[in-house]
């Protein structure tokens, strides 16, 4: 099941000829896609540093930056395209909100099997 870990990405991916056939605004499909990916690198970055780290004050520091800055990053990201243009600020957050939901339900249904397993049976 390690494909599911990407499934947020290949829905980009297969959004961007829908986005083209139905005649959606390219940057809207340009701007939901940078703010996703840019908010799950930085999401992907603050947890390997969160991992490293053994000061859990510390680790709760890097979980509560990350989520707050990368909740400001989408927003703007998603705010400067439909200053730009509206339908595509639209465009954006809709898409954005979709990859979203698959991301956060995908990674609720896996997690029981991300934890490594400790002890014995007997």
């Amino acid at each position: 099941m390690p494909y599911l870990r990407y499934a947020d990405l290949i829905l980009l991916a297969v959004a961007l000829p829908v986005f083209l056939l139905a005649g959606w605004p390219m940057l809207g499909y340009l701007g939901g896609a940078f703010a996703w990916c840019a908010q799950r690198a930085v999401q992907a970055w603050t947890n390997k540093k969160a991992l490293e780290s053994d000061n859990p004050a510390r680790v709760a520091g890097i979980v509560t930056g990350s989520m707050i800055g990368r909740g400001w990053l989408v927003a703007l990201s998603i705010f400067g395209v439909g200053m730009i243009e509206n339908d595509a600020g639209l465009a954006a957050g809709v898409l954005f909100v979709i990859v979203f939901t698959l991301y956060f339900t995908i990674s609720i249904a896996t997690r029981p099997f991300d934890q490594p397993k400790t002890g014995s049976a007997a």
